[in-house]
């Protein structure tokens, strides 16, 4: 009997990552991976991870092949907004959501340094927003007039005050700028709207950015380039945390993701205090977060992450010196595989430091206000301490002999008692690196993609 599979393609910045999967049976036939050639030919990593995957063709029909990419850097991205607490930050967490590296973000009107600054870089996307719905539209404008003016070639998404949306529009229509417009990103003051704004991020990803990065040779093979890789990992994780039409989720969760540059954290959570009498202050949080951290990586941010965590901090884990030499040899040699006991254990040091590091920036914290009247507890971004799920992925986790060592560094703890961590999550481990396989899936099959991971990621958590 021949059963019908999906492959799922990950044209990660290293790898080039295949997972099959047999929709009717919802289980993952086989998985490979061959290093990312997008500098030669795209294709030729694919086909050698294709040649990879061992599984018995006669048995199994490939009827659809999605794709998701964060080669060639991935999905890079400036945002502008009008105050850097407000709409600025709410563009940034949206571009984040939607999978990009945010590569800055600024603020009122751009001075002419800036725009050089922005024309220095590789920008794929740029974000516009500024100003709540009937609020300030005169900055908006001004920075509309300044890109007609220097990025002809950049496509541009204008997701701020809608009032000022005729005129950005005649000015973009008279410098024959490409463009899309969708829903203001701040609609009324500490409120974000993240959602329409993803989704034309990922529209243009796929209209515009897939034939930049050199993967329009890969369109020929492949049915659909769905998304930027992290999008598809916050994919899934949303579609296993809150479920489908047809199936309820397991409950709130956060994701770590390590990498060689970045570790990204994903919570799925509302965050609102979980304590009695504590207000909540700042930006709306979205339920689905995404933070990037660039500074913290196990192979080209491993000096940056060096400088993130100080000696104090590296000292509690492992002999200083001998982390900064590791550093620098991993710095210097992105694609090390450790094979000895010591090189082992310094990856798992570097690990836990980037766990830690990271989910201190993700979640929110508890400041104390003192006032005439008494002590008022305030809590700026996500409460996460009564989440359920804590899920570890990336390379180092998933070949880990003690990845639960490495998770349990986000949880948390009473010598940081400010911080919102997870006070008692089940630890789990993507093993299988099919977390953005089914963030794809999860677009055409959703309760599938939901019952695959339940098995494989939920139902072999580590106790």
């Amino acid at each position: 009997m021949v059963h019908n599979a999906y492959l799922l393609i990950d044209f990660g910045s290293t790898y080039t990552k295949l997972t099959l999967v047999d929709i009717e049976n919802e289980e993952i036939v086989a998985t490979s991976k061959a290093i990312t050639t997008v500098e030669s030919n795209i294709m030729i990593g694919f086909e050698e991870s294709f040649a990879m995957l061992n599984y018995d063709k006669s048995k199994y029909q490939i009827i659809k092949k999605l794709a998701c990419s964060s080669a060639a850097g991935g999905l890079k991205m400036v945002t502008i907004g009008l105050v850097p607490e407000l709409t600025a930050e709410a563009a940034k967490r949206a571009a984040l959501g939607a999978g990009a590296r945010v590569l800055k973000t600024y603020s009122y009107e751009i001075s002419s340094a800036e725009v050089q600054e922005i024309n220095n870089m590789s920008v794929d996307i740029l974000l516009l927003s500024g100003g709540t719905n009937g609020g300030n539209k005169k900055t908006i404008i001004a920075n509309a007039e300044i890109i007609a003016k220097n990025f002809k070639n950049i496509p541009i998404i204008v997701a701020g005050n809608k009032c000022a949306n005729d005129q950005i529009k005649v000015i973009f229509d008279k410098a024959k700028l490409n463009y899309i417009m969708t829903e203001n990103v701040m609609p009324t003051l500490n409120e974000i709207n993240v959602i329409p704004v993803r989704e034309k991020i990922r529209e243009v990803f796929m209209q515009n950015i897939i034939k930049s990065k050199g993967m329009d040779v890969a369109e020929n093979f492949i049915d659909d380039i769905l998304m930027p890789t992290p999008a598809a990992v916050l994919k899934a994780s949303e579609v296993l945390s809150r479920g489908t039409d047809k199936v309820d989720g397991i409950g709130d969760i956060i994701v770590v993701d390590i990498g060689g540059a970045t570790t990204d954290v994903h919570s799925i959570a509302e965050g609102n205090p979980t304590k009695p009498g504590i207000n909540l202050k700042g930006l709306q949080e979205p339920i689905a977060k995404r933070t990037v951290e660039g500074d913290l990586g196990m192979r080209y941010s491993a000096l940056a992450l060096l400088e993130a965590s100080g000696e104090k901090l590296i000292s509690t884990y492992y002999p200083y010196e001998e982390i900064v030499e590791a550093c620098k040899y991993r710095h210097d040699f992105i694609n090390f595989v450790p094979e000895t006991n010591n090189d082992i254990a310094i990856d798992e040091v570097l690990a836990k430091i980037c766990t830690k590091l990271a989910m201190n920036r993700h979640v929110g914290y508890v400041e104390i206000a003192y006032t005439p009247i008494g002590d008022v507890y305030n809590q700026y971004g996500k409460d996460l301490l009564e989440v359920k799920y804590l899920i570890g992925t990336g390379g180092v986790i998933i070949h880990s002999d003690n990845p639960k060592d490495i998770l349990l560094e986000g949880k948390f703890s009473s010598q940081e008692p400010t911080l919102l961590k997870p006070k008692i999550p089940h630890i789990c481990v993507d093993k299988y690196y099919i977390l953005s396989a089914m963030g794809l899936l999860a677009y055409d099959l959703p309760d599938k993609a939901f019952r695959i991971m339940k098995k494989y990621i939920i139902d072999k958590l580590e106790d």
